[in-house]
């Protein structure tokens, strides 16, 4: 039986980590899953000394404000691990504090008869920014989990005694093969799915601009929301959200029926283009935290489609660039545009295939088996 640590601080991680789990207990390693999570986790049967997700927040200045609390779970959970001794910890995402937890770990157990094995699922995007993080990951992580393709090659250029697997993106196996779906064929109004963000603040700066642009789009409007607490934080915020299709959860049944998106730049920009879901992308947040992205982000792109593709694929919108003109004049491109259509569907056809095909966490699994054995 092996003792595995858990650091999750987002709602994506807390899938992740859930459907690595599963994917470790189906190829038979015994385990003891303890650690910081949110309610996946726990409902999956990891003993949770704290449920970070519920205090994810967006951006450095929203970071720096909430400095204290954090580092209060930050001590709490250094201090769980150096109780506990896991044989493993697993860290997902969430790079801002982990990278710095898995530092703290290290120098705590330094000459010490306890080394536990890091493993980091979900390669932070030092490739975008802070790349000289790279060195102190070389150093502090036994294992690094990568789900882009073009990620191995970047750190065996820049740290190649850092062993990196590339096990594919998760979202292969979260979702059925696609079947195609002609749009001349459909016999009903036009949708337009608005996907404002995950998280509180994101509601408050992307939904308001996504309703004006709504307005002016010829399509009717639907919105997922990832829980009834941002819901009914929309409802006051855009009272006309009430009158639209509004769903809690199920991102991946609205989809399917979407015939445009205007979406927040995050994981669901790669969600969109997997179901080939023509989306226009836009990112707002605190001037503070825009102008320190202008200094230190070295990618020129926002939404991960275009990082993969090198090119924009997907029209993107950022700060004051991201108004309801520009939203709403690129959405009525898509949909009066069906050879333009076409065109995005191949396009995302290529990005798909890059992703590593099914069996991701099988084989994210594989990487963890093979290390807790060594």
């Amino acid at each position: 039986m092996s003792r595995v640590m858990f650091m999750v601080g987002e709602t994506s991680g807390d899938t992740l980590a859930v459907e690595l789990l599963e994917a470790m207990r189906q190829a038979g390693q015994e385990v003891e899953p303890f650690g910081a999570g949110g309610p996946k986790m726990k409902a999956a049967g990891v003993e949770l000394d704290i449920d970070l997700t519920e205090h994810a927040v967006i951006g450095i200045w929203e970071a720096v404000r909430n400095y204290g609390k954090f580092k209060g779970f930050f001590d709490q959970l250094l201090q769980l691990a150096l109780n506990r001794k896991p044989d493993a910890v697993i860290c997902i995402d969430n790079p801002g504090f982990n990278l710095r937890f898995v530092r703290a770990l290290r120098k705590a157990t330094a000459g010490g008869d306890w080394r536990p094995k890091i493993i980091y699922y979900i390669s932070p995007q030092l490739w975008a920014w802070h790349e000289s993080r790279v060195h102190q990951i070389a150093a502090d992580v036994d294992q690094l989990l990568a789900i882009f393709p073009f990620e191995k090659k970047w750190y065996a250029e820049r740290a190649p005694e850092l062993p990196v697997d590339f096990v594919g993106h998760p979202l292969t196996d979260r979702y059925p093969d696609l079947e195609f779906r002609d749009p001349k064929s459909q016999q009903r109004p036009r949708k337009l799915l608005l996907l404002p963000g995950s998280r509180a603040k994101e509601i408050s700066r992307h939904l308001p601009v996504m309703a004006q642009a709504a307005a002016a789009v010829d399509a009717e409007p639907m919105v997922v929301f990832a829980n009834e607490s941002l819901a009914a934080q929309a409802k006051l915020l855009v009272p006309e959200v009430a009158d639209w299709d509004l769903r809690i959860g199920g991102l991946h049944e609205a989809l399917p029926e979407a015939d445009v998106a205007i979406a927040s730049s995050g994981t669901v920009t790669l969600e969109c283009a997997w179901f080939r879901v023509p989306t226009v992308v836009l990112y707002k947040t605190s001037w503070i935290t825009y102008l320190l992205g202008r200094l230190f982000v070295k990618v020129k792109h926002i939404a991960m489609p275009n990082v993969l593709a090198g090119r924009e694929v997907y029209p993107e919108f950022i700060q004051r660039e991201a108004n309801e003109l520009n939203l709403a004049r690129e959405a009525n491109r898509f949909l009066d545009n069906p050879g333009r259509r076409l065109e995005l569907r191949e396009e995302l056809d290529v990005i798909a295939d890059s992703l590593g095909g099914r069996g991701a966490a099988g084989r994210a699994a594989e990487s963890v088996g093979r290390l807790l054995k060594n």
